[in-house]
């Protein structure tokens, strides 16, 4: 079974992230589609394992094997746990319905660490622009913004919310180039003293559900194997000597 096989028969969940899912789309913005992909449990027999990730097939297409995507979403990965809370669904099955409804198992104070160490590498970049060039890329400051909000508003209510709302205008303007460096800084300073401060009294447990998760990811694979012996069940019946 290809990649693109895999992607196009057994995607459970996909949806659309980037700018559009954040509500922050403008006339000429990309549909990023995420999505994830459920392998059936005979190809994890083989030598050779399905794909933790599949780029494609479509322009701007990504997916993960579910494991790998729990994985990820264990260890608080910001673009992960975002997936699961996009409000542009293109495609969810019964599984992909189980895993967000799980989407709280995913979500502890451990969040407050990964968003806050990817914030800190993209505000290296953006310094570095300024320094280079003497003014940082504006849609990557705009973004780093929106981030900061997010993670300060996970901490306050222990809910992830992508969509900006009422800050669109403010955060288009960012992107514009209609604020200055320094006050951008000081909006950045400001949202990351906010999440230090939200993370000393946040909701969020301090550890992850690990146990469900794990639970839930033991249940699908052994009904993937089930349908599948009784797939082989069946061409045996109809085609003698046929099946593994």
């Amino acid at each position: 079974m290809t990649p693109e096989e895999l992607v196009a028969g057994h995607t459970v969940y996909s949806c659309v992230m980037g700018s559009r899912a954040f509500g922050l789309a403008t006339e000429g913005s990309d549909t990023d589609v995420r999505g994830i992909y459920l392998a059936p449990t005979p190809l994890f027999w083989r030598f050779e394992k399905p794909p933790t990730h599949v780029e494609g097939p479509a322009e701007e297409q990504f997916s993960w094997e579910l494991e790998r995507f729990c994985e990820l979403a264990l260890r608080a990965n910001p673009n992960i746990l975002e997936c699961l809370h996009s409000p542009l669904v293109e495609h969810i099955d019964d599984t992909g319905r189980e895993l967000l409804a799980l989407r709280g198992a995913f979500l502890s104070r451990q969040a407050h660490v990964t968003f806050a160490r990817y914030a800190l590498s993209q505000r290296k970049k953006l310094d570095a622009d300024v320094r280079q060039h003497g003014a940082p890329r504006w849609k990557h400051a705009m973004h780093l913004l929106r981030l900061l909000m997010s993670c300060r508003d996970l901490l306050r209510t222990g809910e992830l919310t992508i969509d900006v709302g009422a800050e669109r205008g403010r955060l288009l303007a960012v992107r514009r180039g209609e604020f200055s460096w320094p006050e951008v800084e000081s909006w950045m300073t400001r949202l990351a003293t906010e999440s230090d401060e939200a993370a000393t009294a946040t909701p969020l447990p301090p550890e992850p559900d690990r146990a469900r998760v794990a639970e839930f990811l033991f249940r699908v694979r052994r009904d993937s194997a089930l349908k599948a012996d009784a797939y082989d069940e069946v061409v045996q019946r109809v085609v003698p000597g046929g099946g593994r």
